[in-house]
């Protein structure tokens, strides 16, 4: 059973996958992404492939009949895509090389395109999650993505803000964001010709990393060749400062944000970027959702962006100091 349900209280859609309760926790000893395994090719550098256990497909089934009135069900179209960074099993995306970095990017491009394309898809999302404590059961490093037949919730609301801002003032949201972020400096975190990374005065996790395009792009196919170079690179610093923080690989979920896929032109008002949650808050702490963030979306963190941003500055600085980028 795989469907969509309609949620009329927050109007949202959500994805029913009855299929995924049994996805596997996989044996130390036995990794299906790696080389040998039968399930990926014998010899690759870059990979993507249909997910095992997807939410949404190509060709669904009918909805099961369990809706009425103001219940309503979809069929849950759309694609369900895994992308393997490596056929090494270790290496993580700090731990590529920069033309293996690129070829990463290059194929996120493709795939995101050629999904953007078809016109049943409302939304492409790309996306990583890491680590035991946000669900993973593979640990060979390796993203997701999505085609949704909707725009997700949390991006539409983005977007209906950022169109609000530009009707009121004038202005992009995301260029006076980059603006009062760089004024103020303290939350900035890395920035190069293309890309400025930082922890939002808003954020609503203690490591709530955003990287966000100067530039007034909107997706990955925007992009010129220096410029996925710059993203590259901008990833694999702030990552491997996230993995010095602590001396540990660190736990997040990583998110792209564009524009929505076969709909009106968003340029003018919204921004390609990357929003980075971890329940990390210490060390020894983790830091996770309450009844009050639940139940209200009301969040309240324990710890000040501008200080996390000193600790994420100065990891990103040892990740150099200990070899930084391999440049190939």
């Amino acid at each position: 059973m795989a469907e969509l349900r309609y949620n009329p209280l927050l109007d949202s859609w959500v994805m029913v996958s009855a299929k995924r309760q049994f996805r596997p926790y996989l044996p130390k000893d036995h990794c299906p992404f790696c080389p040998g395994s039968g399930k990926v090719p014998e010899d690759y550098d870059v990979h993507v492939f249909h997910n095992d256990y997807p939410v949404l497909r190509a060709e669904p089934p009918e909805p099961e009949d369990v809706g009425g009135g103001l219940y309503q069900t979809r069929e849950a179209a759309g694609r369900c895509e895994v992308i393997l960074y490596s056929s090494d099993h270790n290496a993580t995306l700090p731990d590529l090389t920069r033309s293996q970095m690129k070829r990463v990017i290059d194929l996120w491009t493709k795939t995101f395109d050629e999904l953007d394309k078809d016109e049943k898809h409302q939304y492409v999302m790309i996306f990583e999650n890491r680590g035991e404590e946000v669900g993973v059961t593979i640990t060979h490093p390796h993203g997701q993505v999505y085609a949704y037949p909707f725009i997700p919730q949390k991006v539409k609301v983005e977007l209906d803000n950022c169109k609000k801002y530009l009707q009121k003032t004038g202005r992009n949201m995301f260029d006076d964001m980059i603006k009062e972020e760089k004024r103020f400096g303290q939350r900035v975190v890395l920035e190069n010709d293309y890309f400025i990374a930082f922890i939002p005065f808003f954020t609503d996790t203690p490591f709530g990393l955003f990287i966000v395009s100067k530039e007034n792009k909107t997706a990955l196919t925007d992009f010129s060749e220096e410029e996925k170079n710059a993203l590259g690179d901008i990833l694999q610093e702030v990552i491997g400062g996230m993995d010095r923080l602590f001396n540990r690989t660190f736990p997040f979920m990583m998110g792209i944000h564009g524009r929505p896929s076969n709909s009106d032109n968003v340029e003018s008002y919204y921004r390609f970027h990357i929003e980075f949650y971890s329940p990390m808050q210490t060390k020894e702490k983790l830091k996770l959702n309450a009844a009050s963030e639940t139940a209200g979306w009301a969040v309240a963190i324990p710890t000040r962006a501008e200080d996390n941003a000193v600790l994420l500055r100065k990891a990103i600085q040892e990740f150099w100091d200990n070899g930084g980028i391999k440049n190939k």
